[in-house]
């Protein structure tokens, strides 16, 4: 049996996934958690085969959450479970420890496919992202994005899905002043202009749902 923890802070997201996962008689889901600081107390208790992680969640998330369980869990496999479908966002996250990516619109059997292959020491690739990790690496396809740090992705990724810079500090344990540095710097690094264009610009390369 393969015990499964689900992390995503969406209740209707976790209820939904623990649904599709019931129908599947080797896969257990043991645990289920909002964000990251509530994922480290569910690990401290709870023993599982493998984390089902959304990258983009208020608070401790994305590659900072990968890179911390990558180092307090070696031997746990990590399954992302995106929305984001850019090869950029994937690569980071594989590189910081995860063992496979796929994309929230993939069919069920694809999910439980991947789970049961990650948790078995394999590693998932969402077909959709093949190509994007293998030709995003290019010069041309570049975007300028890739050349923002981690916690700017975050703080970029939290301000396009409507979160005030208050609620952003309030979320990521950090001074109101230290997010709109890093608001001010990414807003510089990608030419943009206003509040609309960041939202605009994330919708046009995918990161956000438009």
């Amino acid at each position: 049996m393969i015990r499964l923890i689900i992390v995503d802070d969406h209740a209707i997201v976790r209820h939904g996934l623990k649904q599709i996962l019931a129908l599947a008689p080797d896969i257990s889901v043991v645990g289920e958690a909002g964000g990251g600081k509530e994922l480290q107390a569910v690990l401290a208790r709870t023993a599982c085969d493998l984390v089902l992680l959304d990258m983009n969640m208020p608070g401790l998330a994305g590659v900072e959450l990968i890179e911390w369980m990558h180092a307090e869990y070696p031997d746990l496999p990590i399954l992302i479970l995106s929305m984001h479908v850019e090869g950029p966002i994937a690569s980071r996250a594989l590189k910081a420890g995860a063992s496979g990516y796929l994309t929230k619109d993939s069919e069920p059997e694809i999910l439980v496919g991947a789970i049961r292959k990650v948790s078995g020491g394999g590693k998932f690739i969402d077909a959709a992202l093949v190509e994007k990790l293998v030709f995003d690496h290019a010069p041309e396809s570049s975007t300028p994005h890739e050349v923002l740090s981690e916690r700017e992705l975050q703080v970029f990724l939290m301000l396009a899905s409507g979160r005030t810079i208050s609620e952003i500090a309030g979320d990521l344990f950090l001074s109101i002043k230290t997010v709109s540095t890093h608001k001010f710097r990414l807003m510089r690094k990608l030419n943009l202009q206003t509040s609309t264009d960041l939202v605009r610009y994330a919708i046009r390369h995918r990161l956000i749902d438009g």
